[in-house]
């Protein structure tokens, strides 16, 4: 997904800044794209670097499952009762549930793969990716062009709000920096400007000191094995 030029929308009317939404997703649609690359780039019996892979994988499940956790529990209901979506909604959980199945493939070759950087392992769990991969694009486009609109219309600033501080409150203290670099790599100046100035004082100090070079070097451990593919 290219990031759009345009400026973020302003909340200044009243409504929830959903722009924020396509920012995250942005997120999930790159490492989602990311992770059967990573898995495939990995030599047969490389354990260690497996291992890397697969906590990074683990961070990217758990986050996915909180994130449409705080959608089934905060977004839905409400939209439910306001905004005449029963069926919307029903479409919204039942792609959720075919998620959740995705990465239920995914975690049953996951730990095997982890342990043994089996080639075979690897293949099975890069085609789960996959899979996973096309269920949540779909989930996205839909959410994006068909949920986000009856959100701005149906849900006050404090309801949205809610979602993101929620999202914010049970996030560990080693991966805030990691998280905001996340959001921050394939953002817009304006989308940056955005969402560094939600950041406190002393956040934005330690992103600027530690924080950027921290969300780097993390990258690039990560994403190295990768730098010689061809079409990258």
């Amino acid at each position: 997904m290219t990031p759009s030029s345009t400026p973020p929308e302003s909340s200044a009317d009243g409504r929830p800044h959903t722009h924020e939404m396509f920012v995250v997703h942005r997120v999930f649609r790159r490492e989602s794209a990311l992770l059967p690359r990573l898995v495939r780039a990995v030599p047969d019996g490389a354990t260690a670097r497996a291992a890397q892979v697969s906590a990074y994988l683990d961070d990217y499940v758990m986050g996915l499952h909180h994130h449409h956790t705080l959608e089934d529990e905060l977004i839905w209901p409400l939209l439910r009762a306001r905004a005449d979506a029963e069926d919307l909604v029903v479409r919204m959980e039942k792609q959720h549930e075919h998620i959740d199945r995705s990465l239920a493939a995914v975690a049953e070759w996951a730990p095997t793969w982890g342990r043994s950087a089996d080639s075979v392992a690897a293949q099975e769990l890069a085609s789960a990716l996959d899979e996973h991969r096309a269920a949540l694009e779909e989930h996205l486009d839909d959410e994006e062009r068909l949920v986000l609109p009856l959100v701005a219309e149906h849900l006050s600033v404090a309801e949205w709000d809610l979602v993101g501080r929620r999202g914010l409150e049970t996030l560990p203290k080693n991966k805030v920096m990691l998280a905001l670099g996340a959001i921050l790599e394939d953002a817009t100046e304006d989308e940056r400007a955005y969402f560094l100035g939600k950041v406190p004082l002393l956040g934005r100090l330690v992103w600027k000191a530690v924080g950027r070079r921290q969300y780097a070097a993390s990258c690039r451990a990560l994403r190295g094995p990768l730098d010689g593919e061809a079409g990258r």
